[in-house]
């Protein structure tokens, strides 16, 4: 078996190309059978009332007139042809306006709901893997695309082999040898047709990995993130030329392959129609007509058009099909194994939650990211005790954030433990361990939704929650709808774009609103100005006086308040105590504080000077 046919019958991950055609109708079926069965019948309906017209109206109007019959005989032939054409046309117009559309809508969102709690379940550790997460995005994005290819797909494959069984049958009864003739003029250059079908299928996958990148270039001049920079960095002629680079290989590769499928599809329509069906098919059926006289006016023109229906229908099953259900399969295949992966963090057996928080026991915690050699973390030792606010410091890269995702699960440890409230946190389960923590991270999202709603991230907002903790959070801009306002113009023509600072404020009353026990803080004061970083702080300590609050900062004037402050380096943690403690330790933290208060000053200085 060649490797092409290897490929086609099994893909590398094991499961063969008619089991995941099979998965994916029944995944389709069991999410709506009416649409899945209603399709088949349509389909139907369209294609086999026109292919046996073509065959035997024709034959029986045909066979009327040269046997004399009257011409209301041959009117309401015509009439029944068609009134079954008109209403065959009428009924799956109705079906689709009236069921198909809406049915199909409702399949797109069931299916993508599926996909989605899924994506919401998986680790962070996919994330980190580029495979997975190129197929998991591809999965996402493909998921309406294959239902809409491969149910045309399944359906025109049933309808046609039913249509080849039919008009074949119809002409075997006419006479076997025509069928014969019909069958070996297909079968003879059908390795043509395979060959067309594989250069085909090869300047489509082409074609798209050229329209990836142009789409790219496309991406960079439209979204909002690049658009400063486009304006303002002269890198705007580069775009253009990469982009018409992308368009010039596009160009190049349809000519490419246009020379060899025109060259292919001249010889297989040369064989098929002009030897086939225009020289050996008339010359036999010419001596049956005339020197047999075994076949009629009409056998003759039914046999004609059988051979065209036959020849489409062959084809279509034995190479197109085959060639994009093989593509198809594949893209199923990541969809399988999407929906198959299984989440490395598993739950507990018990359901813990706790009103007021607890101690927290970090225990010889290390952590290795998967793929990496080196640990990020090592041997880390840490007691949190309850209500205290502790600071994590450090330069970039020290495992400050690493640390607070392994707080919250979105990681699991590696080596050692991490306890609370005496129990190891893999013995409850993930939800509720998560719903413990309240967390900000330095990436935060704004979402369309109204500023309420972006706050409680949650369908039903409690009105007076949302406000106390935009108070807490130092957020004051006034909006005309106040909390109900719609941010972003994503949906909402008149949604308001935030500053970063005031967004990052939305980002932390996230934390204040939330009804848990610990919260987490990753530069909870990145994009504010001085005096507003101040406030916080005093309302940050306020607001969280009945919290447990780990938060990671670079600027150090936040973290003089905080209970503890832990110092980490190279995944350790190398010095812990309080500003005071730290300062008269005279080690890494206060050089570091030292050398922003000094920055600081100098520019206090300097402005100063200027303002005289």
């Amino acid at each position: 078996m060649s490797a092409k046919a290897n490929d086609i019958k099994k893909n590398k991950s094991g499961h063969s190309m008619p089991s995941n055609i099979f998965y994916f109708v029944r995944l389709l079926f069991r999410l709506s059978p009416g649409l899945v069965i209603g399709d088949f019948i349509m389909d139907l309906l369209q294609i086999m009332p026109t292919r046996l017209i073509s065959v035997i109206g024709i034959k029986y109007i045909i066979d009327s007139v040269s046997s004399g019959a009257g011409a209301d005989r041959i009117f309401k032939a015509v009439a029944i042809i068609a009134a079954i054409l008109v209403g065959s046309r009428c009924l799956a117009w109705l079906f689709r306006e009236f069921y198909r559309n809406t049915a199909r809508e409702r399949l797109y969102f069931l299916l993508n709901k599926t996909l989605y709690e899924k994506a919401r379940e998986l680790d962070l550790e996919s994330y980190d893997n580029p495979e997975f997460y190129n197929n998991f995005i591809l999965t996402i994005e493909s998921s309406s695309d294959n239902i809409q290819n491969l149910m045309v797909l399944v359906k025109h494959y049933v309808g046609d082999i039913i249509s080849l069984i039919t008009i074949s049958s119809i002409l075997f009864t006419i006479d076997p040898w025509c069928l014969l003739i019909i069958i070996a003029s297909v079968i003879i250059f059908l390795p043509i047709s395979r060959k067309i079908g594989d250069l085909q299928m090869g300047r489509r996958t082409d074609n798209a990995k050229f329209h990836r990148r142009s789409d790219y270039f496309q991406r960079i001049f439209y979204l909002q993130e690049y658009a400063k920079e486009v304006r303002m960095n002269g890198i705007k002629p580069l775009l253009i030329e990469r982009y018409n680079d992308a368009a010039t290989d596009v160009v190049t590769n349809q000519q490419k392959y246009w020379k060899k499928i025109s060259t292919y599809y001249c010889i297989q329509e040369t064989g098929i129609h002009i030897l086939g069906f225009m020289f050996i098919l008339p010359l036999y059926l010419g001596y049956c007509a005339l020197v047999k006289h075994s076949l009629s006016a009409g056998d003759f023109v039914a046999t004609f058009n059988g051979a065209t229906q036959i020849a489409w229908s062959v084809n279509f099953l034995t190479v197109w099909a085959l060639a994009n259900f093989s593509e198809r399969a594949k893209m199923i295949e990541k969809y399988r194994q999407f929906l198959a992966s299984d989440s490395k963090i598993r739950d507990g057996a018990e359901k813990r939650t706790y009103r007021e928080p607890k101690e927290i026991k970090i225990k010889n915690l290390s952590f290795t990211y998967p793929g990496n050699e080196e640990p990020t973390l090592k041997n880390i030792n840490l007691t949190i005790k309850p209500y205290e606010k502790i600071a994590l410091v450090g330069y970039n890269g020290a495992g400050k954030s690493t640390l607070t995702n392994l707080l919250l699960r979105l990681y699991d440890v590696t080596d050692g433990e991490i306890i609370i409230d005496g129990k190891n946190i893999k013995d409850n389960t993930v939800s509720g361990h998560r719903s413990l923590f309240a967390a900000v991270f330095q990436d935060f999202q704004t979402y369309a939704f109204s500023l309420k709603e972006n706050v409680a991230l949650d369908v039903d907002p409690n009105e007076a929650r949302v406000k106390e903790a935009l108070k807490h959070s130092g957020f004051s801009k006034q909006l005309k709808n106040g909390i109900d306002t719609e941010l972003l113009r994503e949906f909402d023509d008149e949604g308001v774009m935030l500053s970063g600072g005031e967004s990052q404020k939305v980002a932390i009353a996230r934390a204040f609103y939330k009804d848990c026990p610990y919260a987490i803080l990753d530069e909870p004061s990145a994009n504010l100005d001085p005096i507003a970083e101040y406030n916080l702080n005093q309302a940050m300590m306020e607001a969280a006086e009945n919290k447990t609050v780990i938060f990671i900062s670079h600027r150090l004037s936040t973290t003089i308040n905080a209970d503890r402050i832990c110092v980490m380096e190279d995944g350790r943690i190398i010095e812990i105590g309080s500003h005071d403690e730290l300062m008269k330790m005279n080690g890494t933290y206060a050089h570091m504080f030292n050398l922003q208060a000094e920055k600081y000053k100098n520019t206090t200085e300097k402005g100063d000077s200027n303002n005289e």
